[in-house]
């Protein structure tokens, strides 16, 4: 090989290295591209949040409250439907949920506590529960609460239970859920915690809390046991009194001036959250972004607008705080179930 040809041969042969070098960079960077394309093109079609219960209730109020904010602020850019699925107390839907549409990131619901009990309980029918899903957040919280008539001549948590104590038979508690649900739970707490058989409680259940209201304020009960942010109306218009809330610290509103079972001496918290759920096998790209989607909308001034006009309190955690509150809440929910002989 002559000199001339020799030239012309190393002239080529770093060319071809410099193509082949910007080839492997554009082909990195299209993979890169190609990898954050593919996270940002979730969600591609539009959304469904379910409410497990009929329209009206709690769950469906919330169910809606996050669709209408999260479509206002923008921070979903597809559409929200928001599907009622009754039956069971939520126990029905789950059983679809849990099974069928375990891969679907496109269908989540909203929930609280029963999601725990109707899973734990020996008559729950559900034998699925918040391990068959992703918990992506809680959003609102409120404390169960002890009530009695405005005549009652109990002004405190502590002198009825002494009474409760003494002879159970003679008080009859009201709540708006069936045995074993979250009303009773609410409702039997304070006695448990207090060194009271919860068995020996006579427990009425009532269809739905105003229900069960109307049985107190009617001389039927003689105590109510439910969520406190309920009891709003009534204590304003002077017709109850609010003996106790299950909460670490005095509530505002028209509550600020009830002590908490713990000031009165008993060891007594339960906490009613409401939060946003996904399928148990939920995409990292679509756990990824509801944890943002979430977490912006509650930071906004449309949610905080939301809360006061229903009479809630914002209560953000995320995904992981979430799922740890969960089990703790599980555990607490088992222990007062096998109390009262009603656990799996």
């Amino acid at each position: 090989m002559n000199k001339k040809m020799m030239s012309k041969t190393w002239k080529v042969i770093p060319a071809a290295i410099l193509a082949l070098s910007l080839a492997a960079c554009a082909n990195g960077g299209a993979a890169k591209e190609g990898t954050s394309a593919k996270k940002s093109n979730y969600p591609d079609k539009a959304l469904t949040l379910v409410a497990p219960s009929g329209a009206g209730g709690g769950w469906d109020m919330t169910a809606r409250t996050i669709a209408k904010v999260l479509t206002e602020t923008k921070a979903v850019s597809k559409a929200i439907t928001v599907e009622n699925k009754p039956g069971g107390g939520g126990a029905v839907f789950m059983a679809e949920y849990a099974t069928k549409d375990k891969k679907d990131d496109y269908k989540l619901f909203v929930n609280s506590p029963p999601i725990l009990i109707n899973n734990l309980k020996k008559e729950g029918n559900s034998p699925y529960g918040y391990q068959d899903t992703t918990p992506l957040a809680q959003l609102t919280k409120d404390y169960g609460a002890i009530a009695v008539a405005a005549d009652s001549k109990y002004n405190d948590l502590k002198s009825l239970l002494d009474d409760l104590k003494a002879d159970p038979t003679k008080f009859t508690i009201a709540g708006g859920s069936a045995p074993g649900s979250m009303d009773h739970l609410v409702s039997i707490l304070p006695a448990f915690k207090y060194g009271i058989d919860p068995k020996s409680v006579k427990y009425v259940s009532y269809d739905g809390g105003g229900e069960a209201i109307t049985a107190l304020l009617g001389g039927n009960a003689d105590v109510l046991g439910t969520d406190a942010s309920s009891l709003d109306q009534y204590l304003k218009a002077g017709k109850i009194k609010v003996l106790g809330v299950a909460a670490p610290e005095r509530l505002g509103g028209s509550l600020k001036d009830v002590p908490t079972m713990k000031e009165q001496g008993i060891d007594a918290e339960f906490l009613i959250w409401r939060g946003i759920f996904g399928p148990k096998e939920m995409s990292p790209e679509a756990k990824s972004y509801w944890d943002q989607a979430i977490k912006t909308m509650t930071e906004t001034k449309e949610w905080a607008a939301e809360m006061t006009a229903n009479n809630w309190e914002s209560d953000y955690k995320n995904s992981d705080d979430f799922k740890a509150f969960l089990a703790q809440q599980n555990d607490q929910l088992k222990e007062m179930l096998t109390a009262l002989g009603m656990q799996k």
